[in-house]
């Protein structure tokens, strides 16, 4: 490929209009970041119980001890040897981030409905040193559209990003947010699904900056590109 060639004066002033257009997006992401803040919230009544390394956790113990908590539903089922691939892409963004959210009131984990050992496992392989705990046996990742029930599965359909729509596959993608006040009750304040997630990942913001972009056209679907780090 190659862009159209021009001399310096039309390539600065093609960047200012680009940078207007960049300003004005800047200015639309500000204002849907304060939307989602002013998001109403809804009380977590049920219990829901997770286990991590030292031992088994609450909803609320998963803040340890901030206020605000961020969960990425990490797709790894029961019967599953490895992680899901794309979700593995996401994960390699994650190393370090959690020590500076901490400094900012907030809390990091991932959550996999599938044995600790499982987790841990390929937490080991991949490299990986952020929190990640088991939700199995737990409703928590049915109730926040992570994972499908048999009987969803049989059925062939799921909510899934606030619709129902066709669903195959035991597990999804998703991110939730809770805050916890200091009466120890937790809310949720905020979920996002399938390209709402993006926001997670600085890969893709890298490759925005170049040229061919994420070079996604022509395939079957994008990221089918995408593999786990240890197998390219």
């Amino acid at each position: 490929m190659q862009n159209e060639i021009v001399s310096p004066e039309a390539w600065l002033k093609a960047r200012l209009d680009l940078l207007a257009a960049e300003k004005e997006f800047a200015r639309q992401r500000e204002a849907l970041t304060r939307r989602r803040m002013q998001m109403p919230w809804e009380r977590v009544e049920k219990s829901y119980r997770f286990e991590g390394p030292a031992g088994t956790l609450s909803l609320a113990d998963l803040f340890d001890g901030r206020s605000q908590l961020i969960v990425y539903h990490f797709m790894l089922a029961p019967d599953w040897q490895e992680g899901c691939k794309h979700c593995s892409f996401w994960a390699d963004n994650f190393n370090g981030i959690p020590v500076h959210l901490n400094h900012r009131d907030v809390t990091f984990t991932a959550v996999s409905r599938t044995p600790l050992e499982k987790i841990e496992a390929y937490r080991r392989r991949m490299g990986w040193s952020f929190p990640w705990v088991s939700s199995l046996g737990s409703d928590f990742n049915f109730d926040y559209q992570a994972s499908r029930t048999p009987e969803q599965l049989a059925k062939g359909e799921a909510f899934y990003n606030y619709k129902i729509q066709p669903s195959t596959v035991s597990e999804q993608v998703g991110i939730s947010v809770f805050f916890r006040n200091d009466e120890n009750e937790v809310f949720h304040t905020y979920s996002c699904y399938s390209r709402g997630v993006e926001m997670l990942n600085g890969a893709y913001h890298f490759l925005d900056l170049v040229p061919k972009g994420r070079d996604e056209d022509g395939l079957n679907y994008p990221m089918e590109w995408v593999r786990r780090h240890d197998q390219y």
